[in-house]
């Protein structure tokens, strides 16, 4: 899962003004259409793996649940054992008590760490999927760019000035600058985006903390929900 995960990263973060810079020296798109063929079929294992270590985890939690249901049952028989002079059993049911708590511990421990690499596996879903649409989306106006080129290079070849630039040439140069234009607003409107919903994450994260600790406290004060 770590080298999955390391792969999808590396798509995540993959430079869009780079991408569209090979696409403009290849003249052809070929280039983007291969990062978004392999960035869908890392989306694909990506959410089969995800489906694998979240069933995990919810197994995991079963288990932890249904031995804390047996420790409290076994808790509770020991009294019964104790009140009735039945020290031999209690003492064999205690013994039996505290595998199984050393189990639930156990349980406890893996689903919580099957959680937290579940939720890293749908964060990277997420921002993998908004990737590969924000590449889709240039792609389209990218082609429509460079098919408007082809089209006016094939069909106008008119020299002008006296360094032998063509004015086709000029205008695909005006063309591509135009793009990289769009691509460095996209970009950073892109950082703005990520900033804020790291900023959401982290105060949606704290408030669940805070309530946590506050639910703890409440609990040991007897205090109602």
């Amino acid at each position: 899962m770590a080298s999955l995960l390391e792969k999808v990263n590396t798509l995540i973060s993959a430079n869009l003004h780079a991408l569209v810079n090979k696409a403009l020296k290849a003249n052809s798109i070929a280039v983007i259409d291969e990062y978004i063929r392999r960035a869908e079929d890392n989306l694909e294992a990506l959410e089969d793996t995800a489906a694998t270590v979240g069933g995990e985890a919810k197994t995991l939690q079963r288990k932890y649940e249904e031995y804390s249901a047996k420790i409290a049952e076994l808790d509770h028989n020991i009294d019964f054992l104790l009140k009735e002079g039945k020290e031999d059993l209690a003492m064999a049911a205690q013994s039996r008590l505290n595998t199984f708590q050393e189990l639930a511990e156990q349980y406890k421990e893996q689903a919580a760490q099957q959680a937290q690499e579940f939720q890293k596996l749908l964060d990277a879903r997420l921002k993998l999927e908004a990737k590969i649409n924000e590449i889709k989306q240039e792609r389209e106006k990218l082609n429509a760019m460079l098919e408007l080129a082809k089209s006016k290079e094939t069909t106008h070849k008119v020299v002008a000035g006296v360094a032998g630039v063509t004015a086709e040439e000029a205008g695909i140069a005006d063309m591509k600058d135009a793009i990289q234009r769009r691509l460095d607003q996209a970009a950073a409107q892109g950082e703005v985006d990520a900033s804020r919903l790291d900023q959401q994450m982290d105060d949606l994260l704290e408030k669940d903390k805070l309530g946590r600790q506050l639910a703890e406290r409440k609990k040991k004060l007897n205090l109602g929900a």
